[in-house]
């Protein structure tokens, strides 16, 4: 019973916290995924692809990569402020989106330069080994679907976390995800725990 009232706490408490978000690494994931498909890809696809390694991510190192919030929308689960830049809202960090992906052009995104990526070892510095690790293998689960192929998967029990927003958006917890990973108990307190300290240590830094 007093398991469940804390992690109640840690759902509100991280909800109510700055996000994690960092632009730089979220543009950089998008130009590693961009560069696996030879600088172009639907919109719809790119989001997909990247919700789905902030998910591997969470699940195999109980960090994320963007930090960005987790929302339901009809067409199935997103990271909301990515949504927002790929859209041509927001993007104004140095060296962040606007540096690295074009303005939307139809329904795809491209690459601004593609000779800005030699090799993502080389010149993706924002992303860590575990995130390059983690981006490559989804990349290779799931690069070769079509963009409503994985609509259709995001939507299925792969998914759970993500709940019908009736037309609508709904947040997704990152308490209800890291369930649907796997975490319980302790291990679930204790990665909310952390997500919610390095939040409140992002606030404080962004005084400055």
């Amino acid at each position: 019973m007093h398991l469940q009232r804390d992690l109640h706490k840690l759902y509100f408490s991280y909800m109510t916290y700055p996000t994690l978000f960092n632009e730089k690494r979220t543009a950089q994931a998008a130009a590693f995924l961009l560069h696996k498909a030879g600088g172009r890809l639907p919109l719809l696809k790119l989001m997909k692809l990247m919700y789905l390694a902030e998910r591997e991510s969470l699940r195999v190192f109980g960090e994320p990569i963007t930090g960005d919030r987790l929302v339901s929308l009809p067409q199935g689960p997103v990271l909301s402020k990515t949504l927002d830049m790929m859209n041509g809202w927001g993007g104004e960090a140095q060296g962040g989106w606007n540096s690295w992906v074009e303005d939307r052009s139809g329904h795809d995104l491209a690459l601004r330069d593609p000779s800005m990526i030699r090799s993502p070892e080389q010149d993706l510095l924002e992303l860590s080994n575990g995130d390059l690790e983690v981006l490559e293998s989804v990349w290779a689960e799931f690069g070769h679907m079509g963009k409503f192929d994985l609509v259709q998967y995001t939507h299925s029990e792969a998914c759970p976390e993500w709940e019908d927003p009736n037309g609508s958006s709904r947040p997704i917890p990152t308490g209800r995800l890291l369930r649907a990973l796997g975490y319980d108990g302790d291990a679930l307190r204790s990665v909310l725990d952390h997500l919610n300290e390095q939040a409140k240590l992002n606030a404080v830094l962004s005084q400055y």
